[in-house]
């Protein structure tokens, strides 16, 4: 049956039970008051910000009781209704936006950007977009293991405008993923009207742009939410599908609340306090009798009580006391190294097929591994290194993903997030620019930010010396070495590439995994059968010297190593192996040995890892050294095409001039 206690909000009760209206009431209820009390709070000093999502409550409420509590939300800003009804203490969450150190995030992050396992909510980045694709991974996590579980991520409308929104859609819709995406339209991205975000009359209507299935809802009418979510998950639990949710409903206040609301048509503000999700539904049920004034009057009574003891808890607890010990340790989730040496045997292999190899071995030892890029399914990725992978492993772990680098990326942490792990093939390094946000501002500050591992491995194919140009050609591992949080491996030969590999997919936190492309054919060598791994900060000493050391990496140690071995120098060259974390201990030993020093990159040498150690060694080995430290890279212009030009570009042509003027001084 249809009432209408005001004009403005019309309910249909679906024959839900008094218990389920009551519950929904609650729901809403809960989260106005302690946003009105927030909003006293802040403006006596006691929080630093708040984002207010009052008008909005019916969406938060109505999702998160429709779905199970075991599975995963994603929320933004004006969700704390997805908060308050997974009935996370109030204390802990006021702590959290007092930046206390008993908060989700010790003091680290402010209101709503942390996650919760124990509440299964995974929170926002203010890079809103890469949230999207992270629910995508985390339904594909569901899909695998056949949970039956949905998945629900929230955006705003001005969201939509970012690329990870489309990826995202477009991922979710080509892989079936059980997720429903709900777009809180509110009217404004902090003063930009809708009229200047998108052009379509719905944000709904894009579904149809992907395929998949939208709906419009009501997002002030509580009992629509609730209902249309619950059926919409309990349909995509047992046949999994995106499904685009656009709730209609509208911000009351600023973006944040020094934003204000001038901007605001006054006419349009009546118009939406008129259609107040809670005080219409209250009314609504006042007029069914389903509540009474009295009830009402002892739940407001009760939520005040539970908001004042939550902030008296939260005020009472300390905070976070500055160690810098404490705040270094929290930056890479904890990894225990265990040695495995393989099964006795040896073969020669390339390099390309060390790394296959590893793959190989690491995907048997972790059967819940997802391995995914362009074109690695039934083609084995342009350079053939997983090919027969999906005959082995299957089509769902071995994925050809759409060409959006960013929401894969992102799924990879979503894997995570779900218990699982990912390898993301960069089909060149230099596509990496496409998933550079995901990986800086997610992957690398998750475990320092709420102690969630990012078990994702981005395998990034580089390096010049093959003619291809700018954009197929670039060693950028200085692009990820400014991150905390993010480990950088680059080996240069076939058992390191193989052992790094593995003990790369071992670690749970991000790892950037360099393989230079003319090494992949170039280079061959012994490799240990079976399962090898090899810890991270160990360089390998390749040749010994006493009147100079070459410190590099890559192809850099081919380079110095050849020339060398070619003119019988008595040189020492030293590969790094791994670039994050570094070995200072081998290298500042063969600088008080050797008292001359070259760090060479195949990089350009300004702002690379080779000034970085000869920063380090310059200020910590001045003593030792007989010579100034010579910096050796490619030159400061993008990689060329033709030949010669390349031949010209990279730092090997240089590499006799700067060793004689080094062996002179």
């Amino acid at each position: 049956m249809e009432t209408a206690s005001l004009p403005h909000i019309t309910y249909t009760d679906h024959n839900l039970s008094n218990e389920t209206l009551i519950q929904l009431y609650k729901g809403m209820l809960l989260p106005r008051m302690i946003e009105e009390k927030m909003l006293v709070l802040l403006r006596q000093g006691k929080i630093s910000k708040w984002f207010a999502g009052i008008g909005q409550e019916a969406i938060s409420t109505g999702v998160t009781l429709a779905m199970q509590t075991e599975e995963y939300i994603l929320p933004m800003h004006r969700n704390l209704g997805v908060f308050t009804n997974r009935d996370i203490p109030l204390w802990k969450l006021f702590a959290q936006w007092q930046g206390k150190a008993e908060g989700f995030t010790k003091g680290r992050d402010r209101s709503f950007h942390f996650g919760t396992q124990e509440f299964r909510i995974v929170g926002m980045i203010s890079h809103l977009g890469p949230q999207l694709a992270v629910a995508d991974g985390i339904a594909l996590a569901q899909k695998l293991k056949n949970t039956k579980r949905a998945t629900a991520v929230f955006t705003g409308e001005g969201g939509t405008s970012e690329g990870d929104f489309h990826e995202a859609l477009n991922v979710a819709a080509v892989w079936d993923l059980p997720v429903l995406f709900c777009i809180e339209n509110n009217g404004y991205g902090l003063s930009t009207p809708t009229s200047q975000q998108y052009r379509c009359e719905n944000l709904a209507d894009r579904g149809v742009g992907y395929g998949i299935e939208s709906h419009i809802i009501d997002g002030n009418n509580i009992i629509e939410v609730f209902t249309k979510v619950q059926n919409l998950a309990e349909d995509i639990r047992q046949n999994p599908r995106p499904i685009l949710l656009e709730f209609k409903t509208f911000r009351m206040r600023g973006h944040e609340e020094a934003s204000g609301t001038k901007y605001v048509p006054q006419e349009l503000m009546d118009h939406w306090e008129a259609k107040d999700p809670l005080r219409n539904f209250e009314e609504h049920l006042l007029a069914k009798g389903v509540i009474s004034q009295n009830a009402i009057d002892t739940l407001r009574a009760e939520n005040k009580t539970a908001i004042e003891d939550g902030l008296d808890i939260a005020f009472a607890k300390a905070l976070p006391e500055p160690q810098q010990n404490t705040e270094l340790s929290d930056v890479y989730a904890p990894t225990e190294y265990v040695p495995a040496t393989g099964d006795g045997s040896t073969s020669e292999m390339r390099f390309v097929d060390a790394i296959r190899d590893g793959l190989l071995e690491a995907k048997r030892q972790f059967p819940d591994l997802v391995i995914m890029g362009q074109d690695i399914a039934d083609y084995g990725g342009v350079f053939k290194i997983t090919d027969g992978f999906m005959e082995e492993f299957g089509s769902d772990y071995i994925r050809n993903t759409p060409i959006c680098e960013s929401s894969i990326v992102s799924a990879g942490m979503g894997l995570s997030i779900a218990g699982m792990k990912a390898v993301v093939e960069m089909q060149f390094a230099d596509f990496v620019s496409s998933g550079f946000n995901p990986i800086v501002n997610y992957l690398a500050k998750s475990y320092y930010r709420w102690s969630q591992p990012a078990d994702v491995v981005i395998r990034m194919p580089c390096g010049a010396g093959v003619a291809a140009g700018p954009f197929h050609s670039q060693t950028n591992e200085a692009w990820f070495l400014k991150t905390p949080g993010l480990k950088v491996i680059y080996p240069c030969n076939p058992d390191d590439a193989k052992s790094l590999l593995i003990r790369a997919v071992e670690d749970p936190g991000p790892v950037m995994y360099f393989e230079h492309k003319k090494l992949y054919r170039s280079v061959r060598g012994q490799v240990r059968g079976g399962y090898t791994n090899l810890d991270y900060g160990q360089a390998a000493v390749v040749r010994e010297g006493s009147q100079a050391v070459i410190v590099t990496y890559g192809m850099g140690v081919h380079w110095a190593a050849d020339y060398v071995e070619a003119h019988n120098l008595d040189v020492a060259v030293i590969d790094l192996r791994t670039l994050a974390p570094w070995d200072k201990d081998t290298v500042m030993q063969y600088v008080k040995m050797t008292s001359r020093v070259m760090v060479l990159t195949e990089d350009s040498a300004s702002m690379s890892m080779a000034s970085e150690i000869a920063s380090y060694i310059s200020e910590y080995g001045f003593e030792y050294l007989d010579a100034p430290v010579k910096v050796l890279g490619s030159l400061e212009t993008p990689i060329p095409f033709q030949e010669d030009l390349e031949k010209q570009y990279l730092a090997s042509a240089r590499l006799q001039e700067c060793l004689e003027g080094l062996l002179a001084y």
